[in-house]
């Protein structure tokens, strides 16, 4: 038994190394992202947390060990410094969400950001904490601290931001992409727990956490090292969005948001993100525990706890593609975030110890990592549902609308500053060497956090974007890009025979009834004997098919959920809806692009009320709201314009600056002005001509879907060719 042990194990790791040498530039079928490439981002996650780590330790906050304690800023100065800067910030956040969305920079869209704001924000960082502060008045060190911070945000945000997005676009299959995070962070997170177990050990043994020439020395050595791998591994990694082969029409800021106001799952997010600041209040328990409990003496402990702690990190990111799979994302965060509700309570009662503090801190850090896995995934998931929902791809403009939750920030941020000062912490942070203030500002911030984390939990409760209809949703897309690049010449067989896949699937299944999950023969399974070797082997067996069939029945009850979005979307233009829809596109084209719809207001009125007994019939009242609501701005705009002044800007200057290859970032700003004067006319333009290019879209996409057999023909002869 035992040798039948060992060459199982064997036979494991020999299939592991065959797999990983089978896919290591190819993927798996159905996959996108080969081995090669998951180890390339894994290198690349180095890079990123150690480009960032002295950067990051730069914050305008009275938790922050660097700008609190080392240099000695009050904690309500300190936040009103951090209101100064978000306002600051807005305009270059607002422009930072449009450029991304409209650059021609080459590389990608978030890639070339990452590539090139790693050096400054390394060289900035070091300048930041080696300049003279020692030496300073008070008002000097905060203006300065100000403007650096204001600086090096000008290149940390577009490389944070790019960071993470980048990371939701890794691959549109949402298990794939979890996987592929998951598997990369659990490698990178060694970054983490290198620096939380030598840096507080070393700082712990030479100036502390809470001495400016820790961020001098230590720090500077891993930034530069994390800058060499950003250089080497970044050059290593694809990008992958599903989009048609056209060159992407620029969009227009207040056009996009327009949209992005109007997707749901974007507001649940945010909902949650506007109160997460409450739920952060904890964080300071365990490295002021280290650093100012029994005078100080366990400090040079933190990096030993911090490395055990980071562990827990690493069974979360291992355990988080199965638990996505079987409990899904929504159901995933609620969990997590109740648990965390229980973590923070039990907290209240033990932070006085040491011991129990690291412990619960374990837990917590298990239960946090399956939230910064999952919060990547579900805006991709967000941004893949947008994409379905308006037929545009959007990323940074999601941006702007977020400036709402800087707003509420100015408010919300000012909490805790207020807490710490209520209780005493003011610029001098020796003050939590004393045992009660400390503990009573614990108690308080601990309360706080555990009321942040229920109210996380609650936008989440109406979260309903289940992992199968974002399945749905990216095969349609796939099959709308089939449709239009088939329509420019430009379809390829690999993008024909996926989408062709997803149709035939479609077609098998839709209309069908879901089928029973039936545990019967499981439940029987498991009441067979197990005596003998043999009838542990029979019951095996017979458990793990029981199992399967239980799983095949599953799967072919979600795909037939998945039939019915993407049948929908292919039925789009039958039925007595769709004839009207096409019917009145005809007559909109007959009028020409420029036409005054004077009656528009009418129009809408009728439109409203018009009947809604039947799903036709709310239909075709829906699809004729939208018509009039259309035609209503674009009567609006021509008599505020006046019809003569309304033309079509020269597609010429558009077509240019698209394909203007910008070398630098202010070369970049002279296009961003170019276009943006362009683009105000196009917006004037494409809004009063709505009603006429939508009705031009809907015959144009009606007359590429009338392709399918053309296309079903050359599938067919591409499957024979394969199987002959």
């Amino acid at each position: 038994m035992e040798n039948a042990s060992k060459q199982t194990i064997a036979q494991k790791a020999k299939n592991i190394i065959h797999q990983a040498k089978t896919y290591w530039n190819v993927p798996p079928k159905g996959n996108y992202v080969p081995y090669k490439e998951v180890a390339a981002l894994s290198g690349a996650g180095f890079g990123a947390y150690w480009t960032k780590i002295l950067a990051g330790t730069i914050g305008l906050n009275a938790s922050n060990f660097l700008v609190g304690a080392s240099i000695g800023l009050k904690p309500m100065d300190l936040q009103v410094m951090l209101i100064v800067a978000n306002l600051v910030g807005m305009p270059m956040g607002i422009f930072r969400s449009w450029y991304y969305d409209n650059h021609h920079l080459s590389g990608g869209k978030f890639l070339p950001f990452i590539r090139r704001t790693a050096f400054p924000i390394v060289l900035i960082s070091l300048i930041f904490v080696w300049l003279p502060y020692e030496s300073w008045d008070y008002i000097t060190k905060a203006v300065v601290v100000e403007v650096m911070y204001l600086l090096l945000n000008v290149f940390l945000s577009f490389y944070t931001e790019s960071y993470d997005y980048f990371q939701q676009i890794i691959s549109p299959n949402a298990q794939e992409r979890a996987t592929v995070m998951s598997i990369s962070q659990v490698i990178y997170s060694l970054a983490p727990s290198i620096t939380n177990l030598v840096i507080p050990m070393i700082a712990g043994w030479t100036w502390g956490l809470n001495n400016i020439w820790t961020y001098r020395i230590i720090y500077p050595a891993f930034a530069v090292v994390g800058l060499i791998l950003n250089i080497i591994f970044f050059r290593k990694v694809k990008e992958r969005l599903i989009l048609p082969k056209k060159v992407q029409e620029p969009v227009r800021m207040f056009d996009a948001i327009r949209e992005v106001a109007k997707n749901k799952y974007y507001w649940i997010i945010q909902a949650a993100n506007w109160v997460i600041f409450l739920e952060s209040g904890y964080g300071v328990v365990l490295g002021w525990s280290f650093v100012y409990a029994h005078d100080g003496q366990y400090q040079a402990s933190l990096g030993l706890a911090n490395t055990v702690i980071g562990n827990a990190a690493l069974w979360s990111m291992l355990l988080a593609p199965l638990a996505i799979k079987m409990m899904g994302k929504r159901n995933l965060l609620i969990t997590a975030n109740s648990i965390n509700v229980v973590i923070l309570i039990v907290l209240y009662f033990t932070y006085k110890n040491l011991l129990f503090i690291c412990f619960l801190w374990y837990l917590n850090t298990f239960i946090n990592t399956f939230w910064n896995i999952v919060q990547h995934n579900i805006s991709a998931d967000m941004r893949d549902y947008h994409q379905w929902k308006t037929g545009v791809r959007v990323d940074g403009l999601f941006g702007p609308l977020g400036m709402i939750g800087t707003f509420i920030s100015f408010f919300t941020g000012t909490v805790y500053p207020a807490i710490y000062e209520k209780m005493g912490l003011l610029e001098d942070y020796n003050v939590l060497y004393d045992d009660t203030m400390r503990n009573n500002l614990f108690e308080v911030l601990i309360l706080c956090s555990a009321l942040g984390a229920f109210l996380n939990l609650l936008p989440f409760c109406f979260y309903d974007l289940t992992e199968n209809k974002h399945k749905a949703y990216v095969g349609v897309l796939r099959i709308r890009a089939m449709f239009e690049n088939h329509g420019m010449g430009v379809l390829g067989d690999d993008e024909l025979t996926e989408a062709m896949e997803i149709i035939h699937e479609a077609r098998e299944l839709y209309g069908k009834e879901k089928l029973p999950v039936d545990k019967s023969a499981l439940k029987a399974a498991r009441q067979m004997p197990k005596g003998t070797d043999t009838e542990k082997e029979l019951r095996s067996a017979a458990i793990r098919r029981a199992k399967e069939d239980i799983r095949n029945t599953k799967e072919t009850n979600l795909a037939i959920e998945r039939a019915d979005i993407i049948m929908e979307d292919l039925n789009k233009f039958s039925g007595e809806a769709a004839r009207q829809r096409l019917a009145q596109a005809e007559r909109t084209l007959a009028r020409g692009p420029v036409y005054l719809y004077d009656d528009a207001k009418l129009e809408l009125k009728e439109a409203r009320n018009m009947p809604k007994s039947t799903g036709q019939e709310k239909e075709i009242r829906a699809d004729a709201i939208k018509l009039a609501k259309a035609k209503k701005e674009s009567a609006a705009l021509i008599n505020k314009y006046g019809i003569e002044n309304i033309k079509a800007p020269d597609e010429a200057v558009k077509e240019e600056l698209q394909q203007r290859e910008t070398k630098g970032f202010l070369e970049s700003l002279q296009v961003r002005r170019e276009l943006k004067k362009h683009l105000k006319a196009v917006s004037v333009y494409s809004r009063a001509t709505k009603p006429y290019r939508d009705a031009e879209n809907l015959i144009t996409q009606a007359r590429n879907y009338t392709h399918y057999e053309e296309l079903e023909e050359r599938y067919m002869v591409l499957a024979s060719n394969e199987i002959s």
